[in-house]
């Protein structure tokens, strides 16, 4: 196998087809498939759509033949909103098919996904009541949207994410993850997370232990340092770079929703991208797994 886009793709649509395979849908059967939606829908994260019209008008221009159908703009993004569940589900499916799923270690981190900046886009926003306003340490700036919480591994492949009021404590979301989803705290005995300063807590620390978690991140000045506390900012620049991946290649900020379901199912998009690079470039023995070089032109 090679690692371009083509090649990707292929394999990405393969398994999707097969996992669908027997799965009956009521009604007519659509002239594009669930597997070429979803399929379409990583492609155009990896060449850096965030336009859907100027995606459409390209396809047929510059990759002929590689859909036999395409929907409209408006008929795709009718479809891509309603496929939100499918889209969770092959990311499930693609980082489960890697020994990288079972990776005992975890790092967490919450990264800013704006969504309008204007006062009147904010007054007259489909977003108003889930976007709001919160603070971002990094940039030391105010922002108006959402807070994009990933979990991933240190490889950098997305176990779990959630979208979230920017105003709730990033503790308070780290235990809502675990609590939707017990099983994969159980299914990983001694399970390591990092974090940052921001996830220190007695609670959290209280409710991980319990669970068999151990949780590591970086003391306050007047506190005494935990063991192993030097390294742990070499580790912590990983999902950085995470997070700058889905925002410098993928376009995390430029996603263009404009409702809940529309802004969801652009970030499940990117987060699909990746997820595949990463499924593909680890079947293929590549050296940097996140890498999305290969698949970006």
């Amino acid at each position: 196998m090679t690692t371009d886009l083509n090649t990707l793709l292929t394999a990405l649509y393969v398994k999707i087809d097969d996992r669908l395979a027997g799965r009956r849908r009521l009604g007519r059967p659509p002239k594009l498939t669930d597997a070429e939606l979803v399929t379409l829908a990583v492609a155009q994260a990896l060449l850096g759509f965030t336009s859907e019209a100027r995606w459409l008008r390209f396809l047929p221009a510059r990759m002929p033949g590689a859909f036999r159908y395409l929907p409209g703009q408006s008929g795709y993004n009718r479809r891509l909103r309603a496929a939100l569940p499918l889209v969770k589900q092959v990311m499930r499916w693609l980082a489960a098919d890697t020994d990288l799923w079972t990776d005992a270690t975890w790092i967490v981190d919450s990264t800013p996904v704006e969504c309008g900046r204007s006062l009147p886009t904010v007054k007259r926003s489909d977003l108003a009541g889930w976007a709001k306003y919160g603070f971002c340490r990094s940039h030391s700036r105010w922002f108006w949207g959402l807070r994009l919480h990933l979990i991933c591994t240190p490889a950098g492949l997305p176990v779990v994410w959630a979208l979230a009021d920017p105003k709730i404590d990033e503790r308070q979301v780290l235990m809502a993850i675990c609590d939707h989803e017990p099983h994969l705290l159980t299914e990983r005995p001694g399970l390591l997370i990092i974090a940052d300063k921001g996830y220190v807590s007695r609670e959290l620390d209280r409710y991980l232990t319990e669970r068999g978690v151990r949780l590591i991140r970086p003391s306050y000045r007047n506190r005494q340092p935990h063991p192993g506390e030097p390294l742990l900012k070499s580790i912590r620049q990983l999902i950085e770079s995470v997070n700058d991946t889905l925002k410098g290649q993928l376009n995390l900020e430029q996603h263009g929703g404009r409702t809940i379901e529309g802004v969801g199912v652009r970030i499940a998009q990117r987060l699909l991208a990746l997820t595949a690079a990463i499924w593909h470039n680890h079947a293929t023995s590549q050296p940097i797994t996140r890498s999305l070089t290969a698949y970006d032109h």
